[in-house]
C-alpha cells in the first residue's frame, strides 16, 4: 500500500484538530529482524564470515541478546590489562580533557541571534529544560486527541524523564543504550542537546566518560565512504588516541546524533550490509545505521534527536527508549524562563541599574499576569522557541538605545525563522527537496494572506483544507502534506482560545500571520492560473529559442528558406513579452503595499509597536465581555513587513531558507513604489500613522528611497505617540538620511526625558519650529537642550517647553542658552514651575542675547519684582517685542506699571490681563485659548481664581469707559469668561 492511502486510511483529511504524532509508516526502510539463524544459504555464510573476519570482536560479545535497544547480558565480556594500560595513558595525556574543552566553547557559542542580549546570556545562565515524556511506538503512531490548548497544558498522565535519565534501565530492568529524543520544530531539540553536551564538559554528566556528537546535517552532505575511525578524528582531533582503544576499553561512551531526519537510513540488509570494523569505510549512513543495530561499538550508548515524522525511519527493536519533548507545557515553566531571561544584568544597556532593574521587573509582572489569564500568548509559548521570539521582541521594544541597520523587527522575525528552519527540506525522502520555509510560504502564507485580506485572524477547518488539500494531486504532494501536519503544523497554527472558537486555528503569534502574509506576497506567490502558465511557457520557449538559434543559422545558410528567420523572431516575441507583462507584478506589489499602509480606517489606531506591546503583554484593565462585539482586526504590520523582506539582508537571510527573492525583482518593486508610497506619503497623516510610516523606511533599509520618502516631509506631527528609546532611534535613524531644515517638529506629550533627547539630537538641530510641551522635562533635559541651542549649526527658531517642570535650575541652563544662542526667537516657558529665581536667571542672560521676538512666562507664580525685572530687561533688547506674564501672581500696582508700557516709546509690550486700560486687549482671545488648551494639565481651583481676577478686572474697566463700543467689547469678553469659568464649575470643561 502506497504511504499516501496508508495516511488517508488512517487519518481523514478533514480533521485537522487530530494531528498524528508522527507518520503511520515509516518511507523507504521495514523494520527486519536480523539474526544469523534468520538468514539461509550463501548469504547466511556470508553473514558469519562477516562477523569472524573482524578480530576486534570475540565470540562471547555474539552472545549478547539485544532487544528493542536494550541490553541483557549473558556473559560479561572482561576488558584486557592491556586496553586498561592503554585508556590509562590516553587519559594522562589529557586527551578527552583537551575534547570537553573544544566541545564546551563550541557548544557555549551562541548564534549571532542571541547576541543581541548581551554577553551574560549563556547557555548556563538562563536555559530552562523543557518537558520530556516518556513515551512508545504505540502512542507515536496513534493519532493524537483533539489539538486543543487545554490537551496542550494538560498532557496526558506519562512519566515525565529528565534529560540525565533518559538511559535509565526501563520497566523491564534492562539498561537502555538506544535513546530516540522527538519532538515538533520550535520544541528545543538542538538547544537540549547543546545543554546535555555543555554539562557533561562541566562534569555534570557523569553516566559518560566521553561524548561524541555528531550532526547528520553534516553526514548528509557526505557521499564518500569513510570508517568510523576516520570520522571521529576528522570531527575531533583531539581523539585521535582515544578512537584506537574505544572497543577494547570499558570506556563509556554516548554518540549524539542530532537531526536524524536529514538521513535517508535503510535498515535493509539488502540497503545497508553489517559492519563491525570501526576501521572499515563505509557511506556515513552506514556508519549510523550499524551503530544502532549495535553491530558497530555495541557497549557505547546512542541518542537519536528527530521530527516526529522520521521517528519511524529506526525499527523499533532498535530503540530502548523513545521520550517527546513537550515543550513548556507548565506555564510555569514559561514564567521561570521569562524572569530568568528578562531579569538578566546587563540586558537594558541602562546605565541607571535602578530604573533598567525597575524595568525589568515590571515586564516580567506584566507578562507573567498575561500568562495566567491563558491568553493566546501561553498557547504560543508552549514553544520554547516562541520563549524566545518574545523575549527578543521585548528587548528591542524596551531597550534598544540605537538601531543598527541590521536590527529590524523584520529582521527578528526572519533570524526566528532560521534559527528554527535553517534551510531544511521538508523531506529528505521527497526527489523534489522542497525547503520548508518554501512548503510554509507556498501554503502557510497562503492562508495568512486571505485573512489578512478578508481581515480574519481565526480560521476552521474548512480554511484549511482550502488552503492545503484542494490542489494537492500527487503522491508525492500528498507526503509532503502529512510531514508537514506532523511537523510543523503546530509551530504556526494553534487552537484559538476565545470562548466559543476552541475548535477554530489561529497563529501562533499575531504578528506571524502577517510577516507569512507579505513574504507569500514579496515571493510572487499570488498569481492566476493564467500567469503561472504563461511563466512556465516564457522559461520554455526562452531556453528553447537559444538553441534553436543555431540551427536555424545554419540552415538558413545552406536552404533559402527566408522565412525561418521570421519565424524565430516570432518565437522570441513571446517571452520579452511576458517579462514586459510581469513587470505589472512588481507594480501590484507595490500598490498592494501602499494601500495596505495608508489605509485611512486604520488611521486613528495606536501605532504598530505599541500594538505589537500589547499583544505580548496584554491590556492592563477590565476583560471585554463574551458576548460585547470585538474591535475590527487590524493588519497594520504586513505592509511594512512587505517592506521590511526587501531589505537586503532579509533577503540573504531567506535565500539561506530556499525563499529567492531576486535584487532585480527588488530594484523593480523599489521604483514601482516611488509612485505610490511616496505620493501618498506627502498627504497629511495623523500622529501613529505617520510613526508607522517611519517605521516602515526604516524596516525598508533603502536608504535613497528613505532620503526621498523624507526630504518631501517639511513638517513631523508626532504628538501623544509614547516616544519609547526605539521610536526615538527609528526617527533618528530614518531622519538621517538626508540634511534638509525641518519646518516644524511637534513632540508634545511622547514621554521625552533627556536620554530621548540625546538620541534625537541630531533632528532637532534641523528643526525650525521645536513643540517639547508636555512631556515632564526637567533639569537634565534643560541642559540637553542648552547643548542643543548652543551647538553652531542649530536652526530652531520656535522653542515651546510649556507645561514641563524645568524649575530653578533648568532655567539656569535655559538662560545661558539664550546668551550664546543665534537662531531662537520665540520662547515658550508657560508653566515650567520657574518663580522668581527662575525668570531672575533668564532676565540675567537676556540682555546678551539679540534675536528673540517673543517670551512666554505664563503661569510661573512670578511676583511684582520679578515681572518687572524681566520687563525691564525687555525694554532694553533690541528685538524682544513681546512678554507674555499671564496668570502670575502680579498685583494691582504691578498690573499698573505693566500697563503703563507702551509699544512705540518703551519697545514691549506686556501681556498681563485681558484689559489694556480702559480698552479690551488685542490678546485677549490668545490669552482664553492658551488657558483652555491647557487646562487638562493645570490645576482647575487655580485657574477658576485667576479667571475670577480676570473678571473682576474687566467689569472694573468697563464701568470706567463711557464709549459704548468698548463696552460691548468688554460684554462679550465676559461673557466668554463667565461661560469657561461655568464650564468649569460643572465639570464639562
Amino acid at each position: 500500500m502506497s504511504r499516501a492511502m496508508q495516511c488517508q486510511s488512517c487519518l481523514p483529511w478533514g480533521s485537522w484538530a487530530q494531528l498524528p504524532r508522527s507518520l503511520a509508516g515509516s518511507r523507504g526502510t521495514r523494520s527486519v529482524s536480523v539474526r544469523a539463524a534468520a538468514v539461509p544459504g550463501p548469504a547466511g555464510r556470508c553473514f558469519l564470515r562477516k562477523i569472524l573476519r573482524t578480530s576486534s570482536i570475540s565470540l562471547p560479545r555474539g552472545c549478547v541478546r539485544y532487544q528493542g535497544g536494550s541490553q541483557q547480558n549473558s556473559a560479561q565480556p572482561g576488558s584486557s590489562h592491556h586496553g586498561r594500560s592503554q585508556l590509562r595513558n590516553v587519559a594522562s595525556s589529557g586527551a578527552i580533557q583537551k575534547h570537553q574543552k573544544s566541545l564546551s566553547a563550541w557548544f557555549s557559542h551562541q548564534p549571532n541571534e542571541e547576541r543581541q542580549f548581551g554577553p551574560s546570556f549563556s547557555l548556563d545562565a538562563v536555559h530552562v529544560d523543557p518537558v520530556i515524556r516518556e513515551s512508545s511506538l504505540e502512542e507515536i503512531l496513534k493519532p493524537s486527541p483533539d489539538l486543543t490548548i487545554q490537551n496542550q497544558l494538560q498532557q496526558p498522565s506519562r512519566r515525565v524523564i529528565s534529560l540525565h535519565n533518559l538511559f535509565d534501565v526501563d520497566a523491564c530492568g534492562r539498561q537502555v543504550k538506544n535513546v530516540v529524543l522527538y519532538g515538533t520544530v520550535g520544541t528545543g531539540k538542538s538547544t537540549l542537546i547543546k545543554k546535555m553536551v555543555v554539562d557533561w564538559c562541566h562534569g555534570r554528566l557523569p553516566r559518560f566518560e566521553l561524548v561524541i556528537p555528531f550532526s547528520c546535517e553534516d553526514l548528509s552532505h557526505s557521499h564518500a565512504h569513510v570508517s568510523l575511525r576516520r570520522l571521529i578524528t576528522k570531527k575531533y582531533q583531539h581523539l585521535r588516541d582515544v578512537v584506537p582503544v574505544l572497543e577494547a576499553s570499558n570506556l563509556k561512551v554516548l554518540f549524539i546524533l542530532n537531526g536524524l531526519e536529514r538521513l535517508n537510513l535503510d535498515f535493509r540488509l539488502a540497503g545497508t550490509e553489517l559492519c563491525c570494523d570501526p576501521n572499515e569505510p563505509v557511506p556515513p549512513a552506514a556508519i549510523v545505521v550499524n551503530l544502532l543495530r549495535k553491530y558497530l561499538l555495541p557497549e557505547a550508548s546512542i541518542i537519536v534527536t528527530t521530527r516526529p515524522s522520521a521517528v519511524r525511519r529506526i525499527p523499533g527493536k532498535y530503540v530502548g527508549r523513545y521520550a517527546e519533548i513537550c515543550g513548556f507545557s507548565d506555564t510555569n515553566l514559561q514564567k521561570l524562563y521569562f524572569q530568568m531571561r528578562l531579569s538578566q544584568p546587563g540586558c537594558t544597556g541602562e546605565e541607571s541599574q535602578d530604573r533598567s532593574s525597575a524595568e525589568q521587573e515590571n515586564l516580567v509582572e506584566m507578562l507573567s499576569r498575561n500568562l495566567e489569564r491563558h491568553n493566546q500568548i501561553t498557547a504560543a509559548c508552549f514553544l520554547p522557541s516562541y520563549c524566545w521570539l518574545v523575549c527578543t521582541t521585548l528587548h528591542f521594544l524596551y531597550f534598544t538605545r540605537t538601531v543598527p541597520p541590521s536590527q529590524t523587527l523584520t529582521g527578528i522575525y526572519t533570524s526566528f525563522l532560521r534559527l528554527n528552519f535553517s534551510g531544511e527540506v521538508l523531506d529528505s525522502t521527497d526527489p523534489t527537496h522542497i525547503s520548508m520555509m518554501k512548503y510554509v510560504a507556498k501554503t502557510v502564507g497562503k492562508l495568512a494572506y486571505e485573512g489578512v485580506m478578508s481581515r480574519k485572524t481565526c480560521f476552521s477547518e474548512e480554511d484549511l483544507q482550502q488552503c492545503f488539500e484542494v490542489e494537492m494531486k500527487t503522491e508525492s504532494e500528498l507526503n509532503l502534506l502529512e510531514v508537514f501536519r506532523s511537523d510543523v503544523f503546530r509551530f504556526f497554527l494553534s487552537p484559538c482560545v476565545q470562548p466559543g472558537k476552541e475548535h477554530t486555528f489561529v497563529f501562533t503569534i499575531p504578528a506571524m500571520q502577517e510577516y507569512l502574509a507579505a513574504l507569500y506576497v514579496v515571493l510572487g506567490e499570488k498569481k492566476t492560473l493564467a500567469q503561472r502558465v504563461g511563466q512556465e511557457l516564457s522559461e520554455v520557449i526562452g531556453k528553447v529559442s537559444e538553441d534553436v538559434a543555431v540551427v536555424v543559422n545554419i540552415i538558413s545558410k545552406v536552404l533559402p528558406l527566408r522565412f525561418l528567420p521570421v519565424l524565430f523572431n516570432l518565437l522570441k516575441i513571446f517571452p520579452r513579452y511576458f517579462s514586459r507583462v510581469s513587470g505589472k507584478d512588481k507594480d501590484a506589489i507595490a500598490h498592494t503595499m501602499a494601500e495596505e499602509l495608508f489605509k485611512e480606517e486604520d488611521y486613528y489606531n495606536d501605532d504598530v509597536l505599541d500594538q505589537i506591546n500589547s499583544s505580548i503583554l496584554g491590556v492592563e484593565g477590565p476583560m471585554r465581555h463574551p458576548d460585547e462585539a470585538p474591535d475590527d482586526e487590524v493588519f497594520e504590520l504586513f505592509p511594512i513587513f512587505m517592506g521590511g523582506i526587501l531589505s537586503r539582508r532579509n533577503r540573504a537571510i531567506l535565500e539561506q531558507l530556499g525563499c529567492s527573492i531576486k535584487n532585480l525583482a527588488a530594484f523593480e518593486i523599489a521604483k514601482a513604489m516611488k509612485k505610490t508610497v511616496i505620493r501618498k506619503g506627502r498627504k497629511g497623516l495623523p500622529p501613529s500613522e505617520l510613526m508607522d510610516y517611519l517605521f516602515f523606511l526604516h524596516e525598508f533599509q533603502n536608504e535613497r528611497f528613505t532620503a526621498e520618502a523624507i526630504r518631501s516631509l517639511r513638517a513631523v506631527n508626532l504628538s501623544s505617540v509614547k516616544m519609547t528609546p526605539l521610536k526615538c532611534s527609528v526617527l533618528a535613524s530614518v531622519m538621517s538620511t538626508t540634511c534638509h531644515e525641518v519646518e516644524e517638529l511637534n513632540l508634545t506629550s511622547c514621554n521625552l526625558d533627556s536620554s530621548s533627547l540625546r538620541t534625537l539630537f541630531p533632528v532637532l538641530l534641523r528643526c525650525k519650529a521645536l513643540h517639547l510641551q508636555l512631556n515632564s522635562l526637567g533639569s537634565d533635559a534643560c541642559k540637553e537642550i542648552r547643548d542643543l541651542l548652543l551647538h553652531d549649526k542649530c536652526v530652531v527658531s520656535s522653542l515651546r517647553l510649556a507645561n514641563n517642570p524645568v524649575g530653578e535650575q533648568g532655567a539656569r541652563y535655559l538662560a545661558e542658552a539664550l546668551a550664546g544662542n543665534r537662531s531662537l526667537t520665540q520662547l515658550s516657558l508657560l508653566h515650567t514651575a520657574l518663580g522668581d529665581p527662575g525668570a531672575e536667571a533668564i532676565a540675567q542672560h537676556l540682555a546678551e542675547n539679540q534675536h528673540l521676538q517673543e517670551l512666554n512666562l505664563g503661569y510661573n507664580s512670578l511676583t511684582d519684582t520679578a515681572a518687572l525685572r524681566v520687563v525691564e530687561v525687555a525694554k532694553r533688547h533690541e528685538t524682544l517685542d513681546k512678554v507674555h506674564l499671564y496668570f502670575n501672581d502680579i498685583s494691582e500696582d504691578g498690573k499698573r506699571a505693566l500697563d503703563s508700557l507702551r509699544m512705540d516709546r518703551d519697545g514691549v509690550r506686556a501681556l498681563v490681563f485681558l484689559t489694556a486700560g480702559t480698552d479690551v486687549s488685542d490678546y485677549w482671545s490668545h490669552i482664553l485659548n492658551v488657558v483652555q488648551r491647557n487646562l487638562p494639565f493645570w490645576d482647575r481651583e487655580r485657574v477658576q481664581q485667576h479667571l475670577a481676577l480676570l473678571l473682576q478686572d474687566l467689569e472694573s474697566s468697563r464701568s470706567q469707559t463711557a464709549n459704548p463700543w468698548r463696552k460691548a467689547k468688554f460684554l462679550r469678553v465676559e461673557s466668554e469668561v463667565k461661560k469657561m469659568l461655568g464650564k468649569l464649575q460643572d465639570g464639562t470643561l
